[in-house]
C-alpha cells in the first residue's frame, strides 16, 4: 500500500502540463531516433543530455529532465521496429530479431498488422517491467541502505563480471573493452588522495575524460561513420494503418499470451543481470519458435515471431533501470548514460535516492506508465509520417546529426577541446565496431570506474589490506563468489561442454 500511495503522488508530479508536454516531445524525438539507423536510445539520450542542464537547475526541473530523457528511450524502443518491419533495416540492435517475421509480413501486405502487433507487444513488455520496478525497487533500496564500501564494491564487481560472463561477445574482447574504460576513468584527479594522475601535464585533462563527450563520440559519431561507410539506401514497404487493422490485430494477440509472459520474464531477467535487450530479443524469439505449434513456419511472416522479441527487448530495456535507481549500477548503455546525467545534475542514484529525492523517483516511475501509453498512441497514429522520414537521403540526415553531436559536446564545458575529443572518441567507436569489440563494457567502466575504485580502496583502508573482507559475511561473500563464478563462466562452460562430449 505504501508503494501504491507513493506511486499516486508520483502521478500527481508527472501529470503537470509541463511534464506531459516534455513527455510527448521525448516520445516523438525517441521514435525519430529509433527510426534513423546510425542513432539509438543511448546515442539520442547522450546527444540531448546537455540540453537539460539549464532545465535541471529550475525548481522541479530534474524530474522534467529525466522524464524527457527516459521518454526518448521509450520512443527509441518503439521506433526501432518501424524500420525493421518496413525496410528490413534494424533501427536498433535489439530490433534485428523483429525483421525475421516482421519484414515478410510487410512483403505480404500485412505491414499494418505487423506494426500493431509490434507496438502492442512493446507496450506490454515495458508495462510488466515498470510494475516490477514499482514494487521491487523500494525493497532493494531499503535493503541496500545497510551497504558499506565492501558491499558496494561487491555489487560493482558483480556487474563487471556479469558483463564478461553473460555477454554473447567474446570474453577477451569484452574484458579488453572494459579495461580501456577503467584506464580512461582513472585519468584526472584521484578520488581518494586528490592527486593528479595520467594527465601528462595537460590542463585539459585535470578533470579526466568527460563521460558525456566520450559517449557522444563513441555512439553518435561512431555510428554515423559506420553508416556512411555502409552507404545505406532506404527502400521499403508503405505503412498503412487503420482502426480496422488495429482492432483485428488486437483480437488476435490474446492467443499469444503465453509467449508474451515468457518473453517478459526473459526480458526482465536479462535487463537486471545485465544481459541487455539484444540477447533478450534473440532468446525470446528462439524460445517462442521452440514452443510454438507453428515453429517451423517462423521466418515466413508469423505474428508470434514479432510479438516475442518486441516484448522481450522492451522488458529488458525498461528493467535495466531497476539496478540503476536502487544501487547506482546501470543495466544497459542507455541506463549508464542516464546515470551519468543524474550525477551531472547533482543526484546520486542508489538507496538514498528513495529517501532524499522521493518525489523525483516516484515521478519518474509514474512517467514510465504514462510514457508507454503516450508512446503507443503516438506510434499507432503517426507511423506513416515517421516512415516518410526515411525517404530523406542519409547524406542530408548525417551532417545534421553530426552538428547536433558537436553542439552537445561543446555545451558540457563550453570547450572546443571537448569537440575534438568527441571526434577522437568517434573514430575509436568506429574502430571498435569494425573490429567487433563491444562498447557497452567500456561505457560501464567509464561511468563506474571511479566509484568502484573508491569503494575498493576504502574497503582496503578498513581492513588494512586484507582481501578476506570481501568474504567476511554472507551478503558480501555470496556476491563476491558469484562475481568470480561469472568471471570464469566462459571457461567453466567450455570445460563442461568438453566433459559432456567425452
Amino acid at each position: 500500500m505504501e508503494e501504491i500511495q507513493s506511486l499516486l503522488q508520483g502521478f500527481a508530479v508527472a501529470l503537470t502540463w509541463k511534464n506531459l508536454l516534455f513527455m510527448f516531445l521525448g516520445i516523438v524525438l525517441g521514435v525519430l531516433i529509433g527510426v534513423l539507423p546510425g542513432l539509438g536510445g543511448a546515442n539520442g539520450v547522450a546527444i540531448l543530455l546537455p540540453l537539460t542542464f539549464t532545465m535541471a537547475q529550475t525548481p522541479g526541473g530534474t524530474t522534467t529532465a529525466i522524464i524527457l530523457l527516459s521518454c526518448i528511450y521509450w520512443g527509441a524502443l518503439f521506433g526501432g521496429a518501424i524500420t525493421s518491419i518496413l525496410f528490413n533495416i534494424p533501427g536498433e540492435p535489439w530490433s534485428v530479431a523483429t525483421t525475421f517475421d516482421g519484414y515478410p509480413m510487410a512483403q505480404q501486405g500485412r505491414a499494418g498488422q505487423a506494426l500493431t502487433a509490434s507496438f502492442t507487444a512493446s507496450f506490454f513488455g515495458a508495462l510488466v517491467a515498470v510494475v516490477m520496478i514499482t514494487f521491487v525497487s523500494p525493497i532493494i533500496a531499503e535493503f541496500a541502505l545497510a551497504f558499506g564500501p565492501p558491499e558496494f564494491f561487491s555489487v560493482f564487481l558483480l556487474t563487471f563480471c556479469a558483463f564478461i560472463g553473460m555477454s554473447k561477445e567474446p570474453p577477451f574482447k569484452t574484458l579488453a573493452s572494459m579495461m580501456l574504460g577503467f584506464l580512461l576513468a582513472s585519468v584526472g584527479t584521484d578520488t581518494v588522495t586528490g592527486t593528479l594522475r595520467f594527465n601528462f601535464g595537460s590542463i585539459w585533462l585535470l578533470n579526466g575524460f568527460n563521460f558525456l563527450v566520450a559517449v557522444i563520440g563513441l555512439f553518435g559519431i561512431g555510428e554515423i561513420l559506420l553508416t556512411l561507410e555502409e552507404g545505406l539506401a532506404f527502400k521499403g514497404k508503405d505503412a498503412k494503418m487503420s482502426l480496422r487493422v488495429v482492432m483485428e490485430t488486437w483480437k488476435e494477440l490474446p492467443r499469444y499470451w503465453m509467449t508474451a509472459i515468457r518473453s517478459s520474464a526473459i526480458g526482465c531477467f536479462m535487463g537486471v543481470v545485465p544481459g541487455g535487450a539484444t540477447p533478450a530479443s534473440f532468446m525470446a524469439y528462439g524460445m517462442a519458435q521452440r514452443f510454438s505449434r507453428d515453429g517451423e513456419r517462423f521466418g515466413t511472416g508469423k505474428v508470434e515471431g514479432v510479438v516475442a522479441p518486441e516484448v522481450a527487448n522492451n522488458a529488458a530495456g525498461t528493467s535495466a533501470l531497476l539496478p540503476m535507481l536502487t544501487l547506482g549500477v546501470p543495466g544497459s548503455p542507455t541506463a549508464a548514460v542516464l546515470l551519468g546525467g543524474l550525477m551531472i545534475w547533482g543526484l546520486q542514484p542508489g538507496p538514498l535516492l528513495f529517501i532524499e529525492q522521493k518525489e523525483f523517483v516516484w515521478g519518474l516511475i509514474a512517467s514510465m506508465y504514462l510514457g508507454n501509453i503516450a508512446g503507443l498512441i503516438v506510434v499507432l497514429t503517426c507511423v506513416p509520417l515517421f516512415a516518410a522520414i526515411l525517404r530523406t537521403p542519409f547524406s542530408v540526415i548525417a551532417p545534421i546529426i553530426v552538428v547536433i553531436c558537436a553542439i552537445g559536446a561543446y555545451t558540457v564545458y563550453n570547450s572546443i577541446f571537448d569537440v575534438w575529443m568527441m571526434v577522437v572518441f568517434g573514430v575509436a567507436g568506429w574502430a571498435f565496431k569494425k573490429l567487433q569489440y563491444p562498447l557497452a563494457p567500456l561505457v560501464l567502466a567509464l561511468v563506474l570506474g571511479d566509484q568502484a575504485e573508491a569503494s575498493f580502496r576504502q574497503s582496503m583502508i578498513m581492513s588494512q589490506g586484507d582481501l578476506s573482507l570481501f568474504f567476511s559475511n554472507l551478503l558480501v561473500g555470496s556476491m563476491t563468489t558469484l562475481a568470480v563464478v561469472l568471471l570464469f563462466w566462459p571457461l567453466i562452460a567450455l570445460g563442461w561442454k568438453k566433459l559432456r562430449e567425452r
